[in-house]
């Protein structure tokens, strides 16, 4: 009988790899073999995460060499030592209950105010005898000379004045007499003669069809419409003057903004590259009508702009005020980080260690946000260099770092 026995284990023995046998008789355990000597090691591009392979190289979008990385790593802690936290600025804060202010940010733009600016036309007919200015952008003053014209038709009324004054003199008294000159020196005045140039013909009595037209209001010349020696008819335009002393501020609301903007609510106004300069104005006007291709309405109000110092066409930010401030747990803005896997923020659960977690947020201001879900009281929440832990895990791990969170309450 046991020499039966004898036999058939050495039949099993042939069978056993030589591996096994040699580490039988040494007395050691035998080394497991393929996937039971661990996890494979898989390397990842520092610059393209998708890329993965089982075995070092270089990456095949931009040639960088490939670094380790464990994908099947459950672990969702991320060490950083000291050092590199000082060199990355990673902060912390304490979340707590704080005042939460909610002002909701329009994009908004500095246009003309048609107000400020006025048409000069002619007001007779004639040909363009001097162009004293022909471009645009320049600024001229209340007074100051546009353009000289020749006119026949103003010579003609030049001498009707002059007759009528003439005739006036001879039969002193009478008021027939004295409605032709008011009559003759208004049709003047309707032309374009300034009360100085008709006391001025009255006193050298001298016709003269060359007249002088002085810009009505100081402004910026926006449109030149005539060139030298151009005939233009009574009505035709010649300068477009702007005036930028005040400016309109229009915004876009989208509709679910629009119930909380009311006409003559004070709203704040930042113009970028000023933003040490608020300014505070009135919503004088809202489109009733949606904007047909952008779904969106439009608030209107005007600012003052002393020295004409802003530009029209610039960007200007306009503030709403919110509801009442109350007390929210919130975070700065900076701190949530948001891509396709919902939103998530960075506890430190360690001396070194930071770990993503889940949240939802509500109300945001300008540079906070309120947590609704998954933080509470006391919980360290990195504020300042969230993003560069977010790179630094999907480099190391291989994946998102929300990937299988849950939410936590």
């Amino acid at each position: 009988m046991e020499r039966k026995v004898f036999i058939k284990n050495i039949a099993l023995m042939a069978l056993l790899p030589s591996t096994f046998i040699a580490a039988c008789s040494s007395g050691k355990k035998p080394e497991a073999t393929g996937e039971a000597k661990g996890k494979t090691q898989t390397f990842t591009c520092p610059m393209h995460p998708q890329v993965i392979k089982n075995e070092m190289g270089t990456c095949p979008i931009c040639g960088m060499d490939l670094v380790p990385f464990e994908k099947n790593s459950n672990d969702k802690a991320l060490k950083v030592d000291e050092k590199r936290q000082a060199l990355a600025n990673i902060t912390t804060l304490a979340v707590g209950d704080a005042s939460l202010s909610v002002a909701k940010q329009l994009n908004g733009r500095l246009v003309v105010n048609p107000e400020q600016s006025s048409y000069i036309s002619s007001r007779i007919a004639g040909r363009v005898e001097q162009l004293y200015v022909r471009e645009t952008g320049v600024k001229v003053a209340k007074g100051q000379p546009l353009y000289k014209l020749y006119s026949e038709q103003l010579a003609t009324l030049q001498q009707e004045y002059l007759m009528a004054l003439a005739q006036e003199k001879q039969f002193k008294g009478d008021k027939i007499e004295q409605q032709i000159v008011a009559s003759a020196r208004q049709k003047l005045r309707l032309y374009g003669q300034s009360d100085s140039q008709i006391a001025q013909l009255a006193k050298t009595q001298k016709k003269d069809p060359f007249v002088l037209f002085y810009a009505p209001e100081s402004g910026v010349v926006a449109e030149v419409s005539v060139t030298q020696g151009q005939y233009v008819t009574e009505g035709s335009p010649v300068i477009r003057l702007e005036g930028y002393g005040q400016l309109w501020v229009e915004a876009d609301v989208y509709p679910a903004e629009a119930k909380n903007v009311k006409q003559g609510q004070k709203v704040k106004v930042v113009v970028a590259g000023w933003e040490d300069e608020p300014q505070e104005m009135s919503i004088a006007f809202i489109t009733p009508a949606l904007s047909a291709g952008s779904q969106l309405t439009q608030i209107r109000g005007s600012i003052p702009n002393p020295g004409s110092k802003w530009q029209p066409g610039m960007q200007a930010n306009v503030f709403l005020p919110g509801g009442n401030s109350s007390k929210v747990l919130s975070l700065p803005v900076d701190a949530v980080i948001r891509d396709g896997k919902g939103m998530h923020v960075w506890i430190k659960s360690g001396k070194d260690n930071f770990e993503p977690r889940l949240v939802k947020t509500g109300q945001e201001s300008n540079n906070q946000v309120e947590i609704t879900e998954g933080l509470k009281n006391g919980d360290q929440v990195v504020v300042t260099g969230a993003y560069l832990l977010y790179s630094e895990y999907v480099l190391k791990k291989g994946k998102n770092p929300a990937e299988g969170l849950k939410m936590q309450s």
